[in-house]
């Protein structure tokens, strides 16, 4: 029996660069194509902001799309979403399967908003069904900043690459202030037990972190906990409120189905937000 080829298992496992995203991130192409594709981000961008306007105040749960609904992982985000949801937040998610689904389930058990943001990906990732409004991205870093635009707080459940790159990416924002210092929960102690050892025992005494960086992240295994945490900061330090939202423009046909991907924005009733429109300000 022939042995197999690593590198050709390794190279099937890979996944073919996305035609448009893997197309701008190649290298310096002639200038026309590249306008055309800074084009092509400014409506994705628009498109979201339209869509998502009007779903705050939100909270971000990060977390896999490859637990299945028997995981406990996948309990415990989809008690998250819940207790979120319960406490008058709008659930965001990356809008796919997984953990963001559980999230997204949580939040619809018990009546709250649910909202998503997907990614187009050759496999994997597809929207759930249990999300009220959504858009989908084909530029990741255009859904990244959606994810983290319209939330008061990050809850981190336990995940891959791509919850690295986001809970990271929050905590690079929030360290050098790009946005204000507000609350990460990291869910899943012992999963993400040995990354915090190595921010606590290598990467601070090396100093490529302060050790008041750890301090922005509260670790626990209680839903309830979390939520709390999340309440006590929003509300003592940031002020959020019950205020009127911002009502959708019937003029710029906003709180619509707006093309491809996309799902009715929630306009009417009251929000949680500082400055009428359910966002931060």
């Amino acid at each position: 029996m022939p042995e197999a080829d690593p590198e050709a298992a390794a190279e099937a496992h890979f996944v073919r660069p996305d035609e448009k995203e893997g197309r701008f991130l190649a290298g310096p192409r002639s200038r026309i194509p590249e306008a055309v594709e800074v084009l092509r981000i400014a409506r994705e961008f628009i498109r979201g902001f339209r869509t998502l306007h009007f779903v705050g105040p939100c909270v971000t749960v990060f977390g896999s799309a490859r637990f299945r609904e028997d995981h406990p992982y996948y309990g415990l985000a989809r008690q998250v979403g819940a207790d979120l949801a319960r406490a008058g937040f709008t659930v965001m998610t990356g809008g796919g399967p997984g953990i963001m689904e559980a999230a997204n389930r949580g939040a619809r058990d018990v009546g709250g908003a649910s909202v998503g943001a997907n990614i187009v990906l050759p496999k994997e990732q597809r929207i759930n069904p249990y999300v009220d409004v959504w858009t989908d991205f084909e530029y990741l870093f255009v859904r990244k900043v959606m994810l983290v635009k319209y939330s008061y707080a990050f809850v981190v459940m336990p995940g891959g690459f791509g919850t690295l790159d986001e809970i990271f990416e929050t905590a690079t924002l929030i360290q050098t202030g790009k946005i204000r210092n507000f609350p990460v929960v990291i869910v899943g102690a012992a999963y993400w037990e040995p990354l915090l050892d190595f921010m606590r025992h290598t990467m601070v005494p090396a100093g490529t972190i302060d050790v008041t960086d750890l301090d922005r992240f509260l670790v626990t295994d209680s839903p309830g906990e979390a939520v709390q945490h999340i309440l006590h900061n929003v509300i003592d330090r940031f002020g959020l409120a019950w205020q009127p939202r911002w009502r959708p423009s019937r003029i710029l046909r906003e709180g619509r189905r707006q093309g491809r991907g996309e799902g009715d924005a929630r306009g009417e009733g009251d929000g949680r937000g500082r400055d009428g429109s359910g966002g931060r300000g």
